[in-house]
């Protein structure tokens, strides 16, 4: 009878077995890999663990009918196991990797990346565990960031977005990246610059670039009334061009003012 009702409590999650993930490190740039282990304590009676697995995920924001709501994306899922049974009270240790996606957001302002654990046992409640990891950019994203800031740029947000069919690729967002000219020879020319990053690799880095001229007299006016004053440029840049990208980057923010 006893383990009737231990049956029936695990099966709404009490009593049940329980799962915790800890990763070999919090702080990753997009493409390396993730290592770590999946601990699984058994809970009062024997369960079949049937699929243990780890989801990256992230939020962005999707815009309709003028409100704004915040959506989750998959960026990646992987599975580490096979069917396995855990007794009462036993103790299992999965070890993992895989590799981080490289177009995984960045965790700069309102940007969350995290991992999530789940278990599939079947006719049970799914025990989870959540892991938030830090994200930086990497060699070539942190060069076009320092390069802006010493054009006189600095970064007001980054926020994902829900991404136009033209710019979608793997993932249903982009990260966006907000600058404003501070000081320099864009300052006063330039309302903003928002920049796309789209990595392809270590190696290779596509840049999508509106920018956002200030208006001048009524038809600078009338222009950013109608969103004629925003110019998309995309610029590909690879570790080849790492000691040009600030001249790049100013030749071609100048081509636009």
């Amino acid at each position: 009878m006893m383990s009737f009702f231990n049956k029936m409590f695990a099966s709404i999650g009490i009593g049940a077995a329980k799962v915790d993930t800890k990763l070999a490190t919090d702080t990753f740039k997009a493409g390396d890999l993730v290592e770590g282990a999946v601990e699984i304590k058994g809970g009062n009676v024997e369960q079949k663990i049937d699929e243990i697995y780890l989801t990256v995920f992230s939020t962005y924001i999707k815009e309709a009918d003028d409100q704004k709501y915040t959506k989750q994306a998959e960026i990646k899922k992987v599975k580490i196991n096979e069917p396995f049974v855990i007794g009462a009270n036993e103790s299992k240790v999965i070890p993992f990797e895989f590799r981080l996606p490289y177009d995984t957001p960045v965790t700069l302002g309102a940007s969350r990346v995290w991992i999530h654990t789940g278990l599939d046992i079947k006719g049970a409640i799914d025990p989870q565990d959540k892991d938030y990891i830090e994200v930086k950019p990497n060699a070539l994203m942190e060069k076009v960031i320092s390069s802006l800031h010493q054009l006189g740029f600095k970064l007001r947000q980054v926020e994902n977005e829900a991404a136009p069919y033209r710019f979608r690729k793997r993932l249903p967002f982009v990260q966006e990246f907000e600058f404003y000219p501070i000081s320099g020879k864009f300052n006063g020319k330039l309302d903003e610059l928002e920049v796309i990053f789209l990595p392809s690799d270590d190696n290779e880095l596509e840049l999508i670039i509106e920018i956002d001229r200030k208006a001048r007299g009524l038809a600078g006016l009338f222009a950013e009334a109608m969103d004629l004053d925003e110019t998309l440029v995309k610029v590909r840049i690879t570790n080849d061009d790492i000691s040009q990208i600030q001249q790049t980057l100013s030749s071609t923010i100048e081509k636009y003012c």
